[in-house]
């Protein structure tokens, strides 16, 4: 797990009535988690959104389109009696998911996602930094 993006999921929760965030890698493993989301749950709800993500890719021509273009998946919300959940894509092979009280402003919580996957992207893809040699 990617801890120096942590802190960054973060950010997503400073809209009223969010309450967990997690990175997720395509197949599953998490890659990041929020303060305050167990690492054993955490877990869980990574392999969760990761077949929730692919079960929504395999459904993407139900809601129409022309037969030679296949619609892309932007997003995924499911909605619970006690909540909802958001699920967006966070670059090449990562989503983001959002766990939010059914009082949330979707508009806000879902613009503030995407705010930050465009942070998480240049984290993402940035090279590792490499140390100079100081030996001389």
């Amino acid at each position: 797990m990617n801890y120096d993006l942590s802190w960054m999921l973060d950010s997503a929760l400073e809209v009223p009535e969010a309450r967990h965030a997690i990175l997720v890698s395509a197949d599953g493993l998490l890659m990041a988690r929020s303060k305050d989301v167990g690492k054993d749950h955490a877990d869980t709800v990574a392999a969760a959104m990761s077949g929730m993500q692919s079960l929504s890719r395999t459904v993407a021509d139900f809601c129409g389109g022309s037969p030679s273009e296949r619609p892309q998946w932007r997003q995924t919300v499911v909605e619970f009696d006690h909540g909802w959940v958001f699920l967006i894509s966070a670059g090449e092979g990562a989503y983001l998911a959002v766990s939010a009280s059914p009082e949330v402003d979707m508009s806000e919580i879902t613009f503030r996602m995407q705010q930050l996957v465009g942070q998480l992207g240049k984290s993402l893809t940035s090279p590792p930094r490499e140390i100079a040699d100081t030996k001389a």
